[in-house]
């Protein structure tokens, strides 16, 4: 029996998917982490800092497929500033998703966590072939590795206190930027921090992690803020006493 021809379309077709393979292959070669569909999806649901956790909700399968991105990830292919952007995008990703878990009826994300675990504690972060907690993320890789106190700027904990969840992922070829745009909004915002007379009320976060502000809160103050704060701390920055403001655990949106 002769073989009949095969239409010209299905070779056509088996070349496109070919393309594809490959385009898809250069891709991981070369380390990039595919954050499309986080960028839609943080575009949508995220305005001016605050959550709609009904519209990640509403979009939780779109989501998973992005969480699905990360824990598929081949890390050992990505640059140390790729790992850098990708575990902040975990920790960020991740802590929405653990507040999906609870949601609607989560007001806090503490709420999450019980007597004997908080809810940073929990192993549901899913990347490199292993299951970690957001403290594992936060404290054993992105804060020992990098050591750039604006980290604590970048990722956020789903609550009114923290710094806001920007609309945007963070991105290797941006990250310097980002950090340094997140570090000075927080830094500004007078719900977070401000100064009256020779006091500087700050976050909880520069006491939580003190440490990691080497050269002091105030001169790191110094250098992020702007305006009238900013002349205002060199004006009395010799003698500005530093005191604690209450964290609000409050969910960052609804």
């Amino acid at each position: 029996m002769t073989p009949r021809k095969q239409p010209r379309h299905l070779f056509f077709a088996v070349a496109i998917i070919l393309i594809g393979f490959f385009v898809r292959g250069s891709a991981a070669q070369a380390g990039q982490v595919d954050y499309r569909l986080y960028a839609e999806l943080l575009k949508k649901h995220v305005k001016n800092g605050v959550v709609s956790y009904r519209g990640f909700k509403q979009d939780e399968a779109t989501f998973d497929r992005f969480l699905k991105v990360l824990e598929t990830t081949d890390l050992k292919i990505l640059s140390k500033q790729e790992k850098f952007a990708f575990y902040i995008n975990t920790y960020n990703a991740w802590t929405i998703k653990l507040v999906l878990t609870g949601y609607p009826g989560v007001r806090s994300i503490k709420d999450l966590g019980s007597l004997l675990q908080s809810p940073w504690k929990k192993k549901i972060v899913r990347v490199g072939g292993d299951v970690i907690t957001l403290d594992n993320v936060e404290h054993d890789i992105l804060r020992p590795t990098y050591r750039d106190p604006r980290i604590h700027f970048a990722v956020n904990c789903a609550s009114k206190s923290c710094p806001i969840l920007i609309s945007e992922p963070y991105l290797p070829e941006t990250l310097d930027n980002q950090l340094d745009q997140s570090t000075i909004h927080f830094i500004n915002d007078t719900s977070r921090n401000r100064l009256e007379g020779d006091t500087l009320y700050v976050s909880s976060i520069f006491k939580w992690y003190k440490e990691d502000f080497t050269d002091g809160i105030v001169p790191f103050f110094l250098k992020y803020a702007q305006g009238d704060l900013k002349t205002r701390l060199k004006a009395s920055k010799t003698k500005v006493e530093i005191e604690y403001l209450d964290y609000d655990w409050s969910l960052n949106g609804q």
